[in-house]
């Protein structure tokens, strides 16, 4: 005989948390800085572009300009000796040369073909272009070429060069040539830049330590929301956040203090429903259990074991509706306000408390308008009190009850005959499971407990007017509107 194994139950995959474990802080650093570099190094960029393209300007400024200054010597220069245009290459060069001071990285060359080859005449301000300039290979290249404007790479660096032909008087060709050495220009430029690039790197620096302070400053409130959330237990939800400023941080620790505030209200709830009906329940569980255990053979008896059971049965039934009743006290449903008319509300809770017991049921007084209040609400209210006078009254005692409607407050009220209420207990007796000790112990003590609650709700109040000896007054009073409180339409 073969037995099968029993299926294993696969557990629930997880979600994948996505995200990195970079701190926030970090991260706002990273990506502040990430874009200032990418700026930074960008505008870098331009303007290394633009110095250089400036270098090439200049030069190619700087080298037509000594052109045309030739081309016009040339057209309408004379000789100091005679008066005449100069006709010769070599005249023509030495009395423009003579009047010229070039620049540092600048040759001025005047070359003309004599019978013995090609000849230069030249002028520089610095000793290494002088022995470049007249390199006669150098020369021959830039004569031969096609083009009046050229570059060349030397070992001075990039040379930009323009030539501007003249003739002699006997056809012979001659050039004059301008050279403009751009590479100190250039590393000027590049020292600029280099420049930019060291202050850019200290603002890099300057902006990663003040993103850094500012991103702690900024995320100080959430970090202390973290803490806070870390520490918060269902033993202590008493904990707040210090809310300081205006903005959206400052509104994120109001909401989470808000949501404190639910959680903490949510957990006295339900501890003080567990702690109530701990308290009440365990009686009932024994007397029920007590009974039971010494329960004989005996008909009579077990009938009677059964009654007894049954009515604490009922009675734990009851507390644990009342309890729940409380617990739904503080939501913001426990009360649906309509409009209802006064006098009708009044009518139909003297019709529905005169069914409670044998008493002498008086209406005695009316109100008349319209109200706002949730009517199921109110009117288990006034049955509870009407139910309370019961329980302190005589067959045949005098139970009154009115309403009115004066300057915005709607009153309901139930007078009675009984012993009344010592001052002193006044405020006790709405408490859960009080006891006044005029009022004896009827109940469970939760019934005055949900008529507060009820006038809570509907931001109104229960008042006492009693004397010992001559009867109690409980009086319901509720604004004929409740603020702040959505309402419903009423039925049509």
């Amino acid at each position: 005989m073969t037995t099968e194994p029993a299926p294993t139950r696969s557990l629930p995959k997880l979600p994948t948390r996505r995200g990195t474990r970079v701190p926030a802080r970090a991260q706002i650093m990273g990506w502040m800085l990430l874009v200032l570099v990418v700026v930074l190094l960008a505008v870098i960029l331009i303007v290394r572009s633009f110095l250089h393209n400036d270098v090439d300007d200049q030069a190619s400024a700087s080298l037509e300009q000594e052109a045309h200054e030739f081309a016009t010597f040339a057209a309408t220069g004379r000789d100091p000796r005679t008066g005449q245009l100069i006709s010769t290459p070599d005249v023509l060069f030495d009395s423009y040369l003579r009047r010229q001071y070039p620049d540092h990285d600048e040759a001025l060359i005047g070359v003309w073909r004599a019978p013995t080859g090609l000849r230069t005449l030249a002028q520089e301000q610095d000793d290494e272009i002088e022995r470049f300039a007249e390199d006669p290979a150098m020369v021959q290249r830039i004569v031969d070429a096609p083009g009046n404007y050229g570059e060349q790479d030397t070992p001075l660096g990039r040379m930009h060069w323009v030539k501007v032909q003249a003739e002699s008087e006997h056809g012979d060709p001659a050039w004059f040539i301008v050279q403009r050495y751009t590479d100190g220009a250039m590393a000027e430029a590049d020292r600029t830049v280099q420049l930019l690039l060291l202050v850019s790197g200290i603002g890099v620096a300057l902006a990663a330590l003040s993103s850094w302070v500012i991103a702690g400053l900024i995320l100080a409130p959430v970090r202390a929301v973290r803490q806070t959330a870390a520490e918060i237990t269902e033993h202590d939800l008493t904990r707040r956040i210090p809310v300081e400023g205006r903005d959206d941080i400052a509104a994120l620790a109001d909401q989470f203090n808000a949501m404190l505030d639910r959680l903490e209200d949510a957990f006295r709830i339900q501890r003080q429903f567990v702690d109530d009906a701990g308290h009440e329940l365990r009686t009932p569980i024994t007397i029920v259990r007590g009974n039971l255990e010494l329960l004989g053979d005996d008909p009579a008896e077990r009938e009677e074991v059964v009654r007894l059971c049954t009515d604490e049965l009922d009675r734990m039934t009851r507390i644990v509706n009342d309890l729940l009743m409380l617990a739904k006290a503080d939501r913001p449903d426990f009360v649906t306000p309509a409009p209802v008319p006064l006098a009708e509300l009044t009518s139909d809770i003297e019709a529905k408390v005169r069914s409670l017991a044998d008493r002498r049921w008086i209406l005695a007084d009316i109100g008349e308008g319209d109200v706002v209040l949730d009517e199921q609400r109110v009117t288990q209210a006034m049955v509870q009190l009407a139910q309370n006078a019961v329980q302190h009254t005589e067959p045949g005692s005098e139970i009154r009850i009115g309403s009115s409607l004066v300057d915005g407050t709607v009153s309901l009220w139930v007078a009675d005959q009984g012993p009344g209420v010592d001052p002193s207990e006044v405020e006790k007796i709405f408490d859960r499971f009080a006891h006044g000790n005029s009022q004896g112990k009827g109940g469970a003590g939760l019934g005055l407990a949900i008529v507060k609650a009820i006038a809570d709700a509907h931001h109104g109040r229960v008042r006492v007017l009693s004397e010992p000896g001559h009867g109690a007054t409980f009086r319901l009073e509720l604004p004929a509107v409740p603020p702040n409180i959505p309402t419903e339409d009423p039925k049509p």
